[in-house]
């Protein structure tokens, strides 16, 4: 009996051990003292861990980060290509879309990707007649993603091209949830953390270098290979996946049993909710103050059905319980929430400078497209480099916590300095803005994606990162859609002030694009224009902090 009662114990003190440490994981930082400080454990099985060796991590890896790269460059590359695109289909009005809709296609069906990556295979094993039994998930969505791609090069119109992007935001929402499953899978925590901060860092770099690819394209070549590259490159990813193996944390049922049950087994009635909800929100954005005004039916009718629908879809999610598209404990849990809350400000914040940087450069500064990306570098390269330092003391330290809370005060302050480029600004102020803001965009980066990953259960970690992924892509969305409302309400405004120096129509002068906010005017008039436009970054600056 007393060996018993002593074994009873000792597994109850275990227990208590382990419960302890799911616990700290969503708290930081830890008391210094305890053993378990820098413990950010994994929530992988061992089994799936020990398929792969250290060598075929890093195959595996190497082609899954690169499509990473390709996300984040397919991001910042429109953003010196934008000033040539809106003057060629001369609507200065979409370059919101041209962002937007990108946004648009991957939060609409980034919270059905969590299910599928749950419910299909990442990337099925080959069998030995080299032929897959299974659906590929990830290499669909990055199919989607290169369809997307090649409609934007090919584009003949600001139709055609929305439409593009449309598709290859829905493309990228599989792909931004799928490496993260991926890096889950088969990596241990501290490793997870180590791997996220240099995929962030690679995508962070893709960000450095795609407006300088946007630019040395568009003035050298077109603005159609900004989206060609993304072919050859999407094809080398794609054959090299194909010829390895990826792990599964869990056992997935087959392919043809999950599509027979689809309707309950992906929840397609929740899909159905919430992407008119998500649809609308940012239709009835885009619409206030620009077609239609604020107090209008159509936009109030919009925002509000936007709402209702929400309401809806959580009303569903909580009755499916553990079937549901999004599990309500996990919508409910602080943590990711956080987390969700804090990613979907740190991109709305480096989209809205991506893109209205790269104008306030070529039409206040009037540098040419290649110029304006390398006057976009120092952004860049501070988030480079602080993500990739952050995701490291990370997974070291185990603390997660200060990088995040000390990351958006610094990253806050940053902006507000943005806001006060004008065009007499020297170089020396808005190159040191520009590093301010980016090292504490950097620090928050890879914070939020740690926490959730350790938070979760390995099978939940597709579905929490979708939710991570889903907030971020409609926060990135909606931000652009209001800072391009407030720009160009706060342009047309200014210039109606200035027209005796102008001489020229404000909805002529917008619709003419960047580049033509130059071309329209002669230099005796164009410091009227000066004035105007770094007072919309202003207004736009002050809407995003």
């Amino acid at each position: 009996m007393s060996g018993e009662s002593s074994s009873r114990n000792e597994q109850e003190m275990q227990d208590e051990q382990e419960a302890s440490v799911v616990n700290s994981l969503s708290k930081a930082p830890r008391n210094e003292g305890s053993e378990d400080k820098n413990a950010v454990s994994s929530n992988v099985p061992q089994t799936a861990q020990s398929k792969l060796s250290r060598t075929a991590c890093v195959l595996v890896l190497a082609p899954v980060i690169l499509t990473y790269f390709l996300w984040f460059l397919d991001l910042a590359v429109l953003s010196t290509a934008t000033p040539a695109i809106t003057s060629e289909f001369n609507s200065l009005v979409d370059v919101v879309w041209y962002g937007g809709v990108y946004q648009l296609g991957s939060s609409t069906v980034t919270p059905l990707t969590g299910k599928l990556f749950r419910s299909f295979s990442i990337k099925a094993s080959l069998p030995k007649s080299f032929v897959p039994h299974e659906a590929w998930t990830f290499l669909i969505f990055l199919f989607i993603f290169e369809v997307g791609s090649a409609i934007c090069g090919a584009a003949q119109s600001s139709t055609m091209f929305i439409v593009g992007r449309t598709i290859a935001g829905i493309g990228c929402s599989g792909i931004s949830t799928g490496v993260l499953t991926i890096i889950a899978a088969i990596l241990p925590g501290k490793a997870q953390a180590q791997v996220l901060g240099v995929a962030q860092g690679l995508g962070q770099i893709g960000l450095a270098t795609g407006p300088l690819l946007g630019g040395a394209f568009t003035e050298y070549a077109s603005w159609r290979w900004c989206f060609y590259i993304n072919l050859p490159a999407g094809a080398v990813v794609g054959v090299l996946l194909v010829m390895l193996r990826i792990p599964e944390p869990e056992l997935k049922k087959p392919a043809r049993e999950v599509l027979g049950t689809a309707i309950k087994s992906l929840d397609l009635p929740g899909f159905a909710l919430i992407s008119p909800a998500v649809i609308m929100l940012l239709l009835g954005l885009q619409f206030g103050g620009n077609e239609y005004h604020w107090n209008s039916s159509v936009v109030i009718g919009l925002i509000t059905g936007a709402a209702a629908m929400f309401v809806c879809f959580l009303f569903w999610e909580r009755c499916q319980g553990d079937e549901a598209m999004i599990p309500f404990a996990l919508l409910t849990n602080k943590v990711i929430w956080s987390a969700a809350d804090n990613m979907a400000f740190v991109l709305a914040s480096i989209l809205v400078a991506d893109f209205y940087l790269a104008i306030y450069f070529q039409a206040v500064k009037n540098d040419s497209p290649l110029m304006s990306g390398v006057h976009l570098l120092p952004t860049c390269v501070a988030i480079v480099l602080f993500t990739i330092i952050s995701g490291v003391m990370i997974g070291k330290l185990g603390y997660y916590l200060p990088w995040t809370v000390s990351g958006s005060a610094i990253s806050a302050i940053g902006y507000g300095l943005l806001s006060l480029l004008s065009s007499t600004t020297p170089a020396a102020k808005w190159i040191g803005y520009q590093v301010f803001y980016g090292v504490g965009s950097g620090c928050t980066t890879v914070a939020g994606y740690i926490a959730v990953q350790n938070l979760v259960p390995a099978a939940q970690i597709p579905t929490a990162m979708a939710i991570v992924i889903f907030c971020q892509g409609i926060g990135g969305a909606a931000f652009l859609i209001v800072a391009n409302t407030v720009f160009s309400n706060s342009l047309r405004r200014l210039l109606r002030l200035q027209i005796s120096k102008i001489g020229i129509a404000p909805d002529a002068v917008v619709n003419a694009g960047a580049r033509g906010l130059r071309q329209l005017t002669t230099a005796r008039k164009s410091s009227a224009l000066h004035l105007c436009t770094p007072a919309g970054l202003l207004c736009k600056g002050t809407a995003i902090t």
